[in-house]
């Protein structure tokens, strides 16, 4: 026999979570007819997408000449179709048009869209390839290049970025977000789709790096674990809103290190060729070829451990 008060406990709280009252400030209005994106779905594209583009590592494929086409062909075609429908769920869920007419539209602009990003993957591999030299060499452990490509978080993380950046430059919207935020979760590492990176870009160790929307990095730039390349406190529009769409991030020019822990801020400059030390609170420009450290205390006072 079921408690009364229990029940009507349980029938309070169903119809409170169930009024549109409680959630229509943040929750989407789903149209009916017009498909929501899939997290699972973009799991598989991103999987797919890394065995496309390092071919023999994930998934099943062979690498042999006469079979290499074959597994292509594939995991392409699977793509298309996959690819295509979350854009379609990304469009109609950005939709404001309260034509309800437009599925069909949509449906023809994902489609060349999808196949649009498939002809960029070329372009995202050689990319990538430079990335995976550019952590082998900057890092003496790795042994091999298999190695990096297996087990380093950076390149999980830059791979993912480097799909949305090229999905967010066909302008396909809220998938890219997806496609970074799913890296950010697995590897700590937060590198927004819309940032502009240059090749040869690598993160030693990662987690906890930031890399802000509007940041412009370089070739050759590395990064190490705990830096953020962040914004200050930006303008506020005549209601007291946020003014958003105004670059805010850094600009890392060619050839910089950054080590650990270090925080820059705001809409400055890092020339090229420079240095920047751990734990450093970086807010104006940096010439080029400089070194930024922090200084050292006049005294060094040292302890053997007695009275610890």
């Amino acid at each position: 026999m079921i408690d009364k008060n229990l029940e009507l406990k349980i029938t309070r709280t169903i119809e409170r979570l169930s009024d549109p009252a409680s959630y229509d400030v943040v929750c989407h209005e789903h149209r009916l007819g017009e498909p929501l994106p899939s997290i699972f779905k973009l799991q598989k594209i991103v999987e797919m997408i890394r065995e496309i583009l390092f071919p023999g590592y994930f998934g099943n494929t062979s690498l042999r000449p006469n079979t290499i086409k074959h597994y292509m062909g594939v995991y392409v075609d699977e793509l298309y179709e996959l690819l295509s429908g979350e854009i379609l769920a990304g469009i109609c869920f950005e939709c404001k048009d309260e034509n309800m007419n437009l599925i069909q539209e949509h449906s023809r602009q994902s489609k060349k869209l999808a196949l649009e990003f498939i002809d960029f993957l070329p372009d995202i591999r050689k990319l990538l390839v430079s990335d995976v030299e550019a952590t082998f060499v900057g890092d003496p452990a790795a042994k091999n290049f298999g190695e990096v490509i297996f087990c380093y978080p950076a390149i999980k993380a830059i791979t993912n970025y480097r799909v949305a950046h090229c999905l967010l430059k066909l302008d396909v919207p809220l998938i890219p977000r997806f496609i970074t935020e799913m890296a950010h979760s697995e590897t700590g590492i937060d590198i927004h789709p819309k940032a502009q990176i240059g090749k040869n870009f690598t993160i030693d160790h990662g987690t906890g790096v930031v890399v802000g929307s509007t940041c412009i990095i370089g070739d050759n730039v590395k990064l190490y674990q705990g830096v953020t390349l962040g914004a200050k406190s930006f303008p506020l529009d005549d209601e007291g809103n946020p003014i958003k769409g105004i670059p805010r991030h850094p600009i890392v020019e060619d050839n910089v290190v950054i080590y650990a822990g270090a925080t820059i801020l705001g809409r400055i400059t890092i020339g090229k060729n420079s240095i920047i030390g751990g734990n450093v609170w970086v807010t104006r420009n940096i010439p080029p070829n400089s070194k930024v450290i922090q200084s050292k205390p006049k005294e060094w006072f040292f302890c053997d451990g007695a009275g610890i």
